[in-house]
């Protein structure tokens, strides 16, 4: 499924990349603050390519990428996963 987030970028992200219990141990590692989980969980939603997409999107003038602006696009596709399981 394409996931349109706020500033108008598309990703494409599989419909099933929620069903996965290694992201659940992800996400939880980000609850723990363990500041290397937010990089697994983009890789297990989004894959390597999308991935990169994102953080290239999101790169500053300065070559950086900052993990605020990654945290608040992953917040925006999980929104966006769960809004299409309820729709179907």
């Amino acid at each position: 499924m394409n996931v349109t987030l706020k500033d108008g970028f598309v990703l494409e992200v599989a419909d099933n990349a929620a069903d996965n219990m290694e992201l659940v141990d992800a996400l939880a590692d980000t609850q723990d603050e363990d500041p290397l989980a937010m990089s697994r969980v983009c890789l297990l939603v989004l894959g390597k390519t999308q991935r990169k997409a994102l953080y290239d999107h999101l790169r500053c003038e300065d070559g950086r990428v900052p993990v605020a602006a990654v945290s608040g696009a992953v917040a925006e596709i999980f929104t966006a996963l769960g809004s299409a399981g309820k729709n179907s």
